[in-house]
């Protein structure tokens, strides 16, 4: 899937990247093994809190974090109006979707036509299947922590 020397394949990724854990890191690499760049869109914590929950690390933390991986070429934060908003300056050739994002691939790759995006959608279907490899693992595992500590059960 790469591309020849006079053109790069584009890959973007997108998440909250929450308490970045394994599981993360496992997306952002499979992704990245789809092109030669990869560009990351970080959730804007408005939109985080309209779908999820509150999130527990501020946006702009969240943005460096994934900023420091190494396999990341770009991250950057998304849009507080519209999602496919920051794909006009990247011009993705492929985007890269979570096994567990809650997206229809074809719904998506006929979105993006109308937009005009060439863009193909792939799923990454391998995962981490650690409790720990997702953000409410983690919370999960905290507060049970946090109980026993506590005396609670």
């Amino acid at each position: 899937m790469r591309g020849d020397e006079n053109h790069m394949v584009r890959v973007l990724a997108t998440g909250t990247f929450d308490i970045l854990h394994p599981g993360h890191l496992l997306y952002l690499e499979e992704a990245k093994k789809l092109g030669d760049e990869l560009y990351v869109i970080v959730g804007r914590d408005v939109n985080v809190k309209r779908r999820k929950r509150v999130p527990i690390i501020p946006e702009q933390q969240r943005l460096e974090m994934v900023s420091a991986l190494r396999v990341v070429d770009r991250a950057m934060l998304g849009s507080e109006r519209d999602m496919y908003e920051p794909l006009y300056s990247i011009k993705p050739d492929i985007i890269a979707i979570g096994y567990d994002q809650a997206f229809d691939e074809s719904e998506l790759e006929e979105e993006l036509r109308k937009r005009g995006f060439k863009s193909r959608v792939i799923r990454i279907k391998k995962y981490n299947s650690s409790g720990l490899c997702k953000a409410e693992g983690i919370i999960k595992r905290i507060l049970e922590l946090m109980g026993d500590k506590n005396g609670r059960k």
